[in-house]
């Protein structure tokens, strides 16, 4: 056992209770929260290090040995997402000190936040269902906080919409998993495996892994995404920053890890509908994102267009196509925390979100404008940028499997992020209208430069570093397409 394992979800709990009783005292509670997320990092990388060296590491919380007690495993895959979510929220944080206004930094602002970072890191450390959806409610009871904070009626209009589907969606959770325990007696993952394979998974088994596949559908955005493009547009950039990196991970995250290490035994049917989703999410999600003006709309269609990607892979299902995955799945958390802190500082310079009140950025602004670019063709999956490698492998992985089709949609997927995005690029930096009112020469205050210049040098270091970063990736990768090797570690003696 490794007590370190528990400790990325405890620091951010800890400093949540912490902040609390310093609601007022703002400038100790920016350095409270940056301190604990570094803090954190360090932890992981740390905790990366043992993995790689030790193998996949396990917490029995109170001794009590699995199926009966509380688990919490950190293999490769679950550690590297925590690492990308703490060195988005750092970024994040960084950019809200100066952006997100006093008075939401008194109503609990950096407690919600460090909750949030909680539900997420639980949700990937967790080793059984049930404290998944704890989780999991963790986490959404505190994004509902994030995106209420400020009061407006659009807020609260969005606020309701976001709460009721996701009440839905655990409210369904909750009854999966009840019809899950009465199959087969188990909720601990590692034991569920053992449990479904031993019942040869069809019929009611299937039955049950389509209601998983909805619920984590629902919140990761996966087809069922109506609910998205209005909840992402509302709260202040750093907030959305979050969202767009973090909560639809942590649904994709659920959806590999439940269908690569619980129900694989029957992927002809459930992969394949989990490849039909990922079509239709993919073309649906690049058609939003080229109809709109509105660059909110633009960038959280984007965030609909990767999901189906990523999905892609898992539905694939192969070795290469799960190392690509992995890649793929670690660059986007760093590109799209970049691609709205950017974003939002396009929509603050030009004092409006609308592509057709903009113009001539490119000259007040170049650096903003040249980062948003490379941000682009990161995206996009050119090469040297952090998109390639897990483009590459991914789309490789699905020639290899003969699905063909997909592969083609996965491809079209791309050049809609590019259209969609050079649109925003052209029409924000490089248009020069004289019809446009003048801009205003806003000045950032060293923070959120700071903030945006650390993610681009991951992104520029993921795609030049792919070869090193690729040693951790695979690693991650073997474990979701052996499913043994994550039984053993969680179910030895």
């Amino acid at each position: 056992m490794n007590n370190w394992v528990v400790l990325p979800l405890l620091l951010p709990l800890v400093t949540a209770v912490i902040l609390i009783f310093l609601s007022k005292k703002v400038r100790l509670q920016r350095g409270i929260s940056l301190v604990s997320v570094l803090i954190n990092l360090a932890v992981t990388v740390l905790l990366v290090g043992q993995i790689s060296r030790d193998g996949i590491q396990t917490l029995y919380m109170g001794g009590w040995l699995p199926p009966y007690g509380i688990v919490f495993v950190a293999d490769m895959f679950a550690a590297l997402l925590v690492l990308i979510t703490l060195a988005a929220a750092a970024a994040s944080l960084l950019f809200a000190f100066r952006t997100i206004g006093e008075k939401r930094e008194q109503y609990y602002f950096y407690p919600f936040v460090q909750f949030l970072l909680a539900g997420v890191i639980g949700s990937f450390l967790t080793g059984d269902l049930f404290n998944l959806f704890v989780c999991f409610e963790v986490m959404l009871i505190s994004s509902y906080a994030l995106i209420v904070l400020g009061g407006t009626k659009r807020q609260l209009r969005e606020t309701l919409k976001y709460i009721l589907i996701n009440i839905l969606s655990s409210t369904l959770f909750v009854a999966a998993m009840a019809y899950l325990y009465g199959a087969v007696g188990t909720l601990n993952m590692a034991h569920l495996s053992e449990r479904v394979a031993e019942a040869q998974q069809g019929g009611m088994l299937n039955s049950i892994a389509v209601m998983f596949l909805i619920v984590f559908a629902l919140k990761a955005g996966l087809f069922l995404f109506f609910w998205l493009p209005g909840s992402y547009s509302v709260p202040p950039t750093a907030v959305i920053a979050l969202f767009g990196a973090l909560l639809t991970k942590v649904g994709l995250y659920a959806l590999i890890r439940t269908f690569s290490l619980i129900f694989y035994h029957d992927q002809g049917f459930t992969h394949s509908l989990i490849g039909w989703l990922a079509a239709a999410t993919m073309l649906l999600g690049g058609l939003g994102a080229a109809a709109y003006k509105d660059i909110h709309r633009v960038l959280n269609y984007n965030v609909i267009i990767s999901v189906g990607f990523i999905a892609f892979g898992l539905s694939v299902g192969t070795r290469e196509a799960f190392d690509g995955t992995v890649l793929y799945l670690l660059h986007d958390m760093i590109a799209k925390a970049l691609l709205f802190l950017l974003g939002g500082m396009i929509i603050s310079a030009a004092g409006s979100s609308s592509l057709n009140q903009m113009g001539g950025l490119i000259k007040t602004y170049p650096a903003v404008g040249w980062m948003f670019f490379i941000t682009t063709l990161a995206l996009v999956g050119i090469p040297p940028l952090s998109g390639f490698a897990g483009k590459l492998l991914i789309v490789s992985g699905g020639i290899s499997a003969a699905d063909y089709w997909l592969t083609g949609i996965a491809v079209f997927s791309s050049l809609m992020v590019l259209y969609s995005l050079m649109n925003v690029f052209i029409g924000a930096f490089w248009r020069d209208d004289p019809m446009l009112p003048a801009v205003d020469r806003k000045k950032w205050p060293a923070p959120v430069y700071v903030s945006v210049t650390a993610l681009l040098i991951i992104v520029l270091g993921f795609g030049l570093g792919a070869e090193w970063v690729y040693s951790f990736a695979g690693q991650a990768g073997e474990v979701l397409s052996n499913p043994s090797l994550y039984i053993d570690a969680v179910l030895k003696e």
